[in-house]
């Protein structure tokens, strides 16, 4: 069922510093042992990690107790703590922080801080300050006698917890091999409280503690110890609650197509999410059937109105999810749920956005929302594991969540709000949806490139099998098809809007040049076929996106790859420089057309770019010796004398789409470092 304590290597550790020979080095961890702790708590942390149903996205926590030599030569007792940023799943030796237990215990004798407060002497307390920050739990982990701590937010326990009487269930469950500690909101009240009981209810026979509507700890002299004890604890309470996990792996797999209702409507319901959230958001439709049940359930409005599972959940869930489409109801309702809630924090409290991050559909099943793709995928991984802890919990004594009060509190802490006082600057086109095609090589791939840097979600499309792994990222969706089958072309279109909700910005890169012939030889197929692909292709792309360009939050964006071949064609390059020019008049036609709909159209005129697939090595030193130029030369034959690049073009490509030209439509601009026949 869970993963075994041989399951996983010992990680290794490439690229970490050596220890100094010497105790005043640059490494305050230069004792050997400390290797050795350090590996140790990596392999039990990477196999809680690798069970989702453990812990899911950067929740849970791990720590290990050690003795090292600082940079003076003397013993320090420290806590290895994991790392906040990182995730139990993969975690490395540099996402733990080591922390001076005197230190801590000290922290522990204060009466009264602040999370902020306590985040601070926590970063007092590293031995290292390049460490992340230490976790928010780290004098939970302090305080516990044990070497080895394991925290995990387990989906049986939690089903047990949201019970009617989930603390009579823990107990009745676990009896004296743990300590129940109420629910208080994590941080230094919950730390001072656990270390108030801990004393008192702790016994010979205690080996862990369970922290109600939250998770799991167990201890252990090593971490196998601890780990057994875990899993032995979350087996019991699987059997207990007759759990049934549905919901293991990622959800960031588009699972099905051809279902799940009209595209439109979903890319209109994005437009009127981005416009509740004040900026772009991408909607991802998840079209598991087992998400579609329960959205369909006819009582899905009761059971999924509790609450989440555990507080944790509600940065990245709100504490509800939208059941139905009606966003301006659900704004409306948060509204009061913040109006209602804003004295509890005692302090002056920003409203963060109003628009749902789960959407509960019979139509749609799961519709998840978020910032970028990564984050909507988060909250569907999230909310397809509440699910299987409604449900155990429903066939018991039945789900409660929390409060609606303990929920605000998580989802208005002080440290959240802190982050929000700081200000985080989002990347450009953060939220936004950019299709470009030709996208596996060349100028279609840098321009793919340069918008997943600035923040785009991107749906590539391209002939070539490598399409779909040209990008390793949440925000990259590659599709293998032919752009000159409308039904290809169709399907691509409904895939990408089903994962990222709508399509902002249009890079039609993709285009053959036909082998170089004079008019007089020039046969029907080249010609054809590059029509095909070069204009044809086009228009029906322009067709299929109109609707989509039309409702993209920020106004639609079309940058069409044109040529120098439209305004100083070649000879030999017939069928290529009619059908070039034949696409740039239509997107000429399409500024013209679609500017009411808020849709900017234009374009840029490469020329000489030599990294891409139609240079080959034999045609860039043909083309050279014809004009009796070294290869260098011929490559920097513009006024200029620059080489241009793939990642050029993708860069203004990129900045067309930005507001820097927000007032500009039907423009054409060169990137060919100065060309006199253009000129």
């Amino acid at each position: 069922m869970l993963n075994r304590w041989t399951d996983l290597p010992q990680a290794s550790t490439p690229g970490m510093p050596e220890a100094p020979d010497a105790p005043n080095g640059p490494n305050a961890l230069d004792a050997p042992d400390a290797t050795d702790a350090l590996d140790e708590i990596v392999h039990v942390s990477r196999l809680l990690g690798a069970d989702p149903a453990l812990v899911l996205h950067g929740g849970g926590n791990t720590s290990i107790k050690d003795r090292v030599i600082d940079v003076t030569g003397e013993p320090v007792d420290v806590l290895y703590i994991k790392g906040s940023g990182w995730d139990l799943a993969s975690i490395e030796r540099p996402g733990f922080v080591p922390l001076r237990r005197d230190r801590l215990a000290q922290l522990l004798t204060v009466r009264a801080l602040t999370d902020t407060q306590m985040m601070n002497g926590l970063r007092q307390a590293s031995l290292d300050s390049s460490s992340p920050d230490p976790s928010v739990e780290s004098l939970l982990h302090a305080l516990l006698p044990a070497r080895v701590v394991l925290h995990s937010h387990a989906d049986a326990l939690l089903a047990l917890m949201n019970q009617v009487d989930g603390r009579h269930e823990i107990e009745r469950v676990f009896g004296e091999r743990v300590i129940v500690i109420p629910y208080v909101m994590p941080g230094f009240d919950l730390s001072r409280l656990a270390a108030e009981l801990w004393p008192t209810l702790s016994s010979s026979r205690t080996e862990g503690m369970v922290l109600m509507n939250h998770g799991l700890f167990t201890v252990g002299e090593t971490a196998e110890e601890a780990y057994a004890r875990h899993i032995e604890f979350i087996q019991m309470a699987e059997d207990a609650a007759g759990f049934v996990t549905t919901s293991r792996g990622p959800s960031t797999a588009l699972l099905d197509g051809g279902e799940g209702g009209d595209l439109l409507k979903l890319a209109a319901f994005r437009a009127d999410v981005s416009r509740c959230a004040g900026r772009p958001m991408i909607v991802m439709q998840h079209q598991s059937e087992r998400a579609r049940q329960f959205a369909a359930s006819p009582d899905v409005a009761a059971r999924a109105s509790q609450g989440p599972a555990t507080p944790d959940h509600v940065i990245r869930t709100k504490r509800l999810p939208l059941i139905g489409r009606d966003v301006t109801a659900y704004a409306e309702n948060y509204d009061t749920y913040f109006s209602a809630n804003r004295a509890r924090r005692g302090a002056e409290l920003r409203e963060l956005d109003r628009a749902p991050r789960v959407v509960l559909d019979p139509e749609w099943g799961l519709v998840t929302i978020g910032a970028s793709a990564k984050d909507a995928s988060i909250a569907a991984d999230i909310y397809l594991h509440t699910m299987d802890i409604i449900d155990a919990a429903e066939r018991q004594s039945g789900y409660r969540a929390l409060p609606t009060g303990d929920i605000f509190d998580v989802e208005y802490w002080e440290l959240e709000q802190a982050k929000l006082r700081r200000g985080s600057s989002p990347k450009r086109f953060q939220g936004e949806v950019a299709l470009v095609t030709g996208a596996a090589s060349g100028i279609g791939r840098a321009c793919a490139q340069v918008l997943l840097e600035q923040g785009a979600a991107v749906i590539g499309l391209d002939l070539a099998p490598g399409i779909t792994t040209t990008f390793d990222s949440p925000d990259w969706l590659g599709i293998q098809a032919d752009v000159s089958d409308i039904d290809q072309l169709r399907s691509a279109i409904n895939d990408g809007v089903r994962r990222f909700g709508g399509i902002d910005i249009a890079v039609p890169a993709a285009g053959i040049f036909a082998k170089s012939a004079p008019i007089a030889s020039l046969e029907d197929d080249a010609w054809l076929r590059s029509f095909a692909v070069n204009t044809t292709a086009v228009a029906r792309l322009f067709g299929l996106l109109h609707p989509y360009l039309a409702l993209a939050p920020n106004g639609g964006r079309v940058v069409l790859i044109a040529s120098k071949n439209v305004a100083a064609p070649g000879p030999g390059a017939s069928a290529y420089s009619a059908s070039k020019a034949a696409t740039a008049q239509l997107a000429r036609v399409a500024a013209l057309e679609w500017a009411p709909d808020g849709i900017r159209v234009n374009m840029v005129h490469p020329d000489a770019v030599f990294d891409t697939g139609l240079w080959t090595p034999e045609l860039l030193a043909e083309r050279a010796a014809k004009y009796n130029m070294t290869e260098s030369d011929y490559k920097r034959r513009n006024l200029l004398q620059l080489e241009i690049l793939s990642v050029d073009v993708g860069r203004v490509v990129a900045e067309l789409c930005s507001t820097t030209f927000r007032a500009t439509t039907g423009a054409q601009v060169p990137i060919d470092g100065g060309n006199e026949r253009v000129i």
